[in-house]
């Protein structure tokens, strides 16, 4: 799993205190379960707030959600519609976290803190991107949902970040193609490895894993006979990684199976 950037907790942190701030009357209610018990929006809103202001996050989407359920009129809802989604996502609870900044959206799709919470969607995703020998499913999630942000508010801090994190999350979905073309690789199955080795050098040609994904083309055309596609791969290798170990091995390679082929 990603780590929490501390860029990301100030972005998130700055846009929850905007949203918080515009609610700061009513006084802060007693250290209590008030999800079930009826109480004016003032209070019940304060009490909600209260209780993420002290870590009791779960405790705080359920009076948020409260909020919502007691007082669906009141300017004060749209507002704990976010918070609650807020409130889930600092509890970890990504799924309800999600559920709830889309039911925000679907109300207010063009409320101003809307962008928030595309933003904050794309980090539930970002954050439960698993390791690269799992299923990568939350991982296109991410970055379906980071580009999804770049795309509605370009320019803005959250699709900057979008962007920094689309480079990592590109990264990670290269390095599970490569898993896998090593694993086709050891087990003989050249076709399927160099199809997997080709994807990164198409499809993710600026991640870290591009050198050695032409240095594995190298050796599956090579293995399968087809040494014209294998000079090709080492003479893009050559061209944008000289000085890589990843080229000095190509090279060899090429010298010792392909010395026709090898440029001098």
């Amino acid at each position: 799993m990603f780590a929490r950037s501390s860029l990301k907790t100030a972005i998130l942190a700055a846009a929850t205190g905007a949203i918080v701030l515009t609610a700061g009357c009513g006084g802060r209610a007693k250290n209590r379960d008030t999800a079930y018990v009826a109480r004016d929006v003032d209070t019940l809103y304060a009490a909600a707030q209260e209780r993420l202001e002290t870590g009791r996050t779960k405790q705080a989407a359920a009076l948020f959600d409260e909020v919502e359920r007691q007082h669906p009129y009141s300017p004060w809802a749209r507002r704990a519609q976010l918070m609650s989604a807020f409130s889930y996502y600092a509890a970890r609870d990504y799924n309800k976290a999600v559920q709830s900044a889309q039911r925000f959206l679907s109300i207010h799709p063009g409320n101003k803190d809307a962008p928030y919470a595309y933003y904050l969607i794309s980090i539930c995703y970002y954050e439960q991107i698993s390791d690269v020998t799992r299923d990568q499913k939350t991982t296109q999630q991410a970055k379906q949902a980071l580009t999804d942000v770049m795309r509605r508010y370009p320019g803005t801090t959250y699709a900057r970040d979008a962007q920094l994190k689309i480079d990592l999350v590109n990264d990670h979905l290269a390095g599970k193609e490569m898993t896998i073309g090593r694993s086709y690789e050891r087990s003989g199955k050249w076709l399927a490895a160099t199809l997997r080795f080709r994807n990164v050098v198409d499809n993710f040609q600026t991640t870290s894993h591009t050198p050695e994904a032409l240095y594995r083309l190298v050796e599956g055309y090579l293995s399968m006979g087809i040494p014209e596609e294998a000079q090709k791969a080492a003479a893009v290798l050559e061209h944008n990684y000289p000085n890589s170990d990843w080229y000095a091995r190509a090279y060899k390679l090429m010298e010792k199976s392909a010395p026709k082929n090898v440029a001098a």
